[in-house]
């Protein structure tokens, strides 16, 4: 069925791509387009292409000895730092000594002079490609283009505003770095950058998207990395054929692995030492412009387990929180559920006690089990909702008092039992635990949850084999989801349910980084200083 239907969308995608070559073809063609010598030709073009915006600035003047040369400087206002263009730039040109040298019989050689003597801007590239000279402008560099030559020079300016390094908000922490990404792409190269002084690190742009042309940067390190994934990489994102990408997770739609499966085959991470320490492990990162979220590929779903402080705290207590974060999973998953499925099917393996309490808890209550856990957990979400996207004030004040307002009335007006209430609470804290995964515990609580309430526990336990099928099936860029559980690699075990020290983690894990397997010396376990002989 699901073939049938995926089979007819690339029949229709290949007509619309049909259909939108045919009006591309009336369009000019930019690719192969080169400028002109005449200074006004080539400023009526690219009038033609960037429209009558009014921040795209056109700055005509004449220079040289007898101000016989006439140039245009164009640059888009808002994107550029105009002490940079007007000192470093408009200045030298008019006003500079160096004007004496220019001969006004040759231009080319002009152009070059201009280049290496006259311009003192860090980065100057001479091109004679109209699309490169439009791309460099829409990013925020200058474009200088002289009367009778037949290159411009694409001046690096770029000085947009933009929000500075501050803690991530959605990745705190108590010991460790509290620099977060930025929604500058450069911005965030150079903080990687800091964390790995490798020669061998290397960033590669990609252009995506035919409207916003968006700049995608590819992230690894040589040597360590596997080089068919960093060409996998490539290809999945090249292959991306669409007008607009935003954010980062428009790329993560268009190159995952499983797009129907309800758990996430990429990562994605807002702090740099956590990019930087997958890339070392011989992962991917891909960053992209306008976002502070960056991907890595190929993820394990035990990654959503492990958090930076992990490995800055001491092994004994990481190992301790990391069990809890396991506990606090199932909790959040199957809590509802085994509920309903206990006071509905199995009251017998409930303790008397606890089940006279609950039956008198319960009494008079109108709906089922499974009715009241559904109900429950979707005002839950509505009030987490209204919490995020409320201004932060208000919405910390609607979500506590929402629910204690909510649990109090539904209790006292004999719509619910006051344990359900208990167990939505516990259910609602365990899935702040785990962040990473709050979506997708969402989902697979209301799918136990109605599984229970047909079926109780047998059910649950056909679910969860499901599950455990589904993840033993799935893969991310070739690298199965649930390693190193399935297939099991004993030697990776050790950052798995426990962090075991650093001296004792030697490899790297074994499914990512196979190509430079170690990743240090042996023998460095702490050691006391040997006792000195007695005189």
């Amino acid at each position: 069925m699901f073939g049938f239907i995926s089979q007819k969308l690339r029949f229709l995608h290949v007509l619309l791509n049909r259909e939108r070559n045919k009006q591309d073809n009336h369009s000019p063609e930019l690719t192969q387009a080169t400028i002109s010598r005449n200074l006004d030709q080539n400023l009526k073009l690219f009038k033609d292409i960037l429209g009558t915006s009014n921040d795209i600035i056109i700055r005509e003047f004449s220079f040289g000895r007898d101000r016989k040369i006439n140039a245009a400087l164009i640059f888009v206002d808002g994107l550029i730092e105009k002490t940079t263009v007007n000192q470093s730039i408009i200045k030298p040109l008019m006003y500079d000594s160096h004007l004496f040298s220019l001969d006004e019989t040759n231009v080319s050689s002009n152009i070059d002079y201009i280049c290496r003597a006259m311009l003192s801007v860090g980065e100057v590239q001479k091109t004679g490609s109209v699309e490169k000279i439009i791309d460099g402008c829409l990013y925020g560099d200058s474009v200088l283009l002289v009367n009778g030559a037949r290159e411009a020079l694409v001046i690096s300016t770029k000085g947009w505003e933009s929000r500075g390094i501050t803690e991530p908000k959605t990745e705190a922490v108590v010991r460790g770095p509290r620099e977060g990404f930025t929604e500058t792409l450069r911005s965030n190269t150079s903080l990687l950058r800091r964390k790995i002084r490798n020669p061998d690190f290397t960033l590669e742009v990609i252009k995506v998207g035919k409207r916003t042309r968006t700049d995608v940067c590819i992230a690894y390190l040589k040597g360590v990395v596997n080089p068919r994934l960093v060409e996998e990489v490539k290809r999945r994102l090249k292959r991306i054929d669409t007008d607009a990408i935003l954010e980062s997770g428009y790329i993560e739609q268009f190159i995952e692995d499983a797009p129907f499966s309800p758990f996430s085959t990429i990562a994605n991470s807002e702090k740099p030492d956590v990019v930087a320490a997958k890339i070392l492990e011989g992962r991917v990162a891909i960053l992209v412009d306008g976002t502070p979220m960056v991907l890595t590929v190929p993820m394990v779903f035990i990654e959503s387990f492990q958090t930076a402080e992990d490995y800055y705290s001491r092994p004994y207590y990481a190992t301790l929180i990391r069990l809890l974060r396991f506990l606090a999973f199932f909790i959040t998953i199957l809590a509802p559920a085994v509920y309903v499925a206990l006071t509905t099917f199995h009251q017998e393996l409930i303790p008397t006690n606890l089940l006279i309490t609950m039956a008198a808890a319960k009494e008079g209550t109108p709906f089922p089990a499974a009715a009241e856990a559904l109900g429950m957990g979707v005002i839950y979400e509505i009030l987490r909702e209204a919490g995020i996207r409320l201004p932060r004030p208000v919405g910390s004040a609607i979500s506590i008092v929402g629910a204690l307002v909510i649990g109090e009335a539904a209790v006292s007006a004999g719509l619910i039992g006051a344990p359900m209430v208990i167990v939505v609470a516990i259910t609602s804290i365990s899935s702040f635990v785990v962040p990473s995964q709050s979506d997708l515990t969402a989902i697979l609580r209301v799918v136990m949850t109605i599984f229970a309430g047909f079926m109780g526990a047998f059910g649950i336990i056909i679910l969860l084999l499901w599950v455990l099928i589904h993840l033993s099936a799935l893969r991310s860029f070739g690298t199965p989801y649930l390693s190193p559980l399935a297939p099991l690699s004993f030697s990776d075990l050790k950052d798995v349910f426990v962090r075991s020290p650093w001296w004792v983690m030697l490899t790297r894990p074994r499914t990512i980084g196979w190509h430079d397997p170690q990743r240090q010396e042996f023998k460095l376990n702490p050691e006391p200083p040997p006792e000195k002989p007695e005189e």
